[in-house]
């Protein structure tokens, strides 16, 4: 730990919001756009042509900026660990046999790509280890720095422009989602859908599109946005955010060269609002207040703890609490003879129930990441690959785990409770109880675990050197002018 101790202690505290960095706060723009008045129908698209036209970084209050550069730091520092996942490891055979003109860094490769092509071996990075933040229904903003990177390296970006990019790309992805509240319900995969029009427009930030552009790109991107939570648990999920940041630049392409499209195509008969929202809540006055108020600050987003599916985070919690009272009590997983754990409806359908056979399925299967947890304490990167896996420990006291819908939870949407009761071979039962997860505002991450995150993916791409350099850069984005020493870093010589 010397090392990461030795950077600025500045860099460490301007990267990470510790206790405040999802709290829910009151954050308002300095500078305020017009309202839609009351009882005028608010039109999404012109609300979001306007917002990205006269959006400024002097608008956003500094909660709002420091939550951006973490996001930065986050999304980074994962998509250098999943740079060397299998998923990535794929895309990356196929994007070379393109043979496109090396012009923009792939994050954690040596080689270079097209924007397009680097935008989707990025997203299938930052994605494939499930340990990106999430934000209201999923990680529905996973598309959007995969996409900004490249196209900020191919134009010349400055820091600021990209920093405010991300940000506006995250208010409309914000906006999209409380649309839509129901999105992830009616089965669509948001970091597919909701995330490809939010990359878009910060894509069309990025390139400073006129405004008269600007709706174009949001039709092209509903027209590619897409993805379905049945492929949760397989590499087609982080495909999704590949996609999805690859089409965002394709669609801020298409339209700044005049490419045409449906010029209302989020509400228009037919578009967004009547296809991903068809028989559920769609709710455009959500859109009323884009620009006035940052849905960053004032809502913020959850980082993750662990390398999985956020449904499972709790049951994950709760087994590091009883596994240390164990230990005080000079127990240990072998004194377990049985598990039930109860969560809730939405919850049990997004955990497998097979023991699984792969990483993409382990990151999905709550009686493995609580067995795992007993036996070997927090999942972190490693356990997740095929030794874990295969560990005859695990996989007996996963096989002794039992997921029922807990009557408390069943319910519950959001927080993702998990009820653990745990059967000892003494007679005695335990039991823990956790409502909020690691990184929630009600249970934060520290400034510390944030940091040590980073490194910990970090190291598995680039060395310590390049990694430090990597967060001093992100952790004080638009401080400087320029990202040209950045790209560099970012490829694994």
């Amino acid at each position: 730990m010397r090392e990461r101790n030795a950077f600025n202690r500045r860099y460490f505290l301007a990267a990470t919001a510790s206790a405040a960095l999802s709290a829910t706060t009151t954050a308002r723009a300095q500078e305020k756009p017009q309202a839609a008045g009351a009882g005028e129908a608010v039109k999404p698209t012109q609300r979001i042509v306007d917002f990205i036209a006269g959006f400024d970084l002097k608008h956003v209050p500094p909660l709002a900026l420091e939550r951006a550069r973490t996001a930065f730091v986050d999304t980074v520092g994962v998509m250098l660990a999943g740079s060397r996942s299998e998923p990535a490891a794929l895309v990356l055979d196929m994007v070379r046999a393109e043979g496109a003109a090396p012009k923009v860094s792939i994050v954690g490769q040596s080689l270079r790509s097209s924007p397009q092509l680097a935008a989707l071996a990025n997203g299938v990075a930052g994605h494939a280890l499930d340990f990106d933040f999430t934000y209201l229904q999923g990680q529905l903003v996973a598309p959007v720095i995969p996409a900004l990177l490249p196209l900020a390296e191919s134009t010349g970006a400055t820091q600021a422009e990209t920093l405010a990019a991300f940000i506006a790309g995250f208010e409309v992805c914000s906006r999209l989602s409380r649309a839509s509240p129901d999105h992830s319900m009616a089965a669509w995969h948001g970091t597919g859908t909701i995330g490809a029009i939010g990359a878009a427009a910060a894509c069309a930030k990025l390139m400073k599109l006129k405004p008269a552009a600007i709706p174009d790109v949001l039709g092209i991107a509903v027209s590619t946005a897409a993805g379905v939570n049945a492929n949760s648990g397989t590499m087609t999920k982080p495909l999704h955010a590949g996609q999805a940041a690859r089409n965002a630049v394709l669609a801020a392409e298409l339209g700044a060269h005049g490419f045409s499209a449906n010029r209302t195509a989020i509400e228009a008969r037919g578009g967004f609002a009547g296809t991903f929202a068809r028989g559920s809540q769609w709710q455009p006055q959500a859109f009323a207040d884009l620009g006035e108020q940052f849905d960053i600050a004032e809502r913020g987003y959850r980082p993750k703890r662990y390398p999985c599916g956020g449904v499972i985070h709790t049951g994950i919690d709760a087994a590091l609490k009883l596994r240390a009272d164990l230990e005080r009590a000079g127990l240990s997983a072998r004194d377990i003879i049985a598990i039930k754990a109860g969560i809730s409806r939405y919850a049990s359908e997004r955990a497998s129930e097979q023991y699984p056979a792969s990483t993409e399925a382990a990151k999905f299967n709550l009686q493995y990441v609580v067995a795992y947890s007993f036996v070997h304490g927090a999942p972190g990167l490693a356990a997740f690959g095929e030794a874990a896996i295969g560990d005859a420990q695990v996989k007996d006291l996963a096989g002794r785990t039992a997921v029922t819908i807990d009557p408390q939870f069943a319910d519950a949407r959001g927080d993702y409770p998990t009820r653990l009761a745990v059967m000892l071979k003494n007679g005695r039962t335990v039991e823990e109880v956790r409502v909020y997860a690691s990184g929630t505002p009600q249970n934060p991450m520290s400034s510390a675990q944030m940091a040590e995150k980073f490194f910990d993916c970090a190291k598995e791409a680039v060395s310590a050197d390049a990694a430090k350099q990597i967060f001093a850069t992100l952790s004080t984005l638009g401080e400087q002018p320029s990202l040209a020493n950045f790209w560099p870093l970012l490829r694994k010589a």
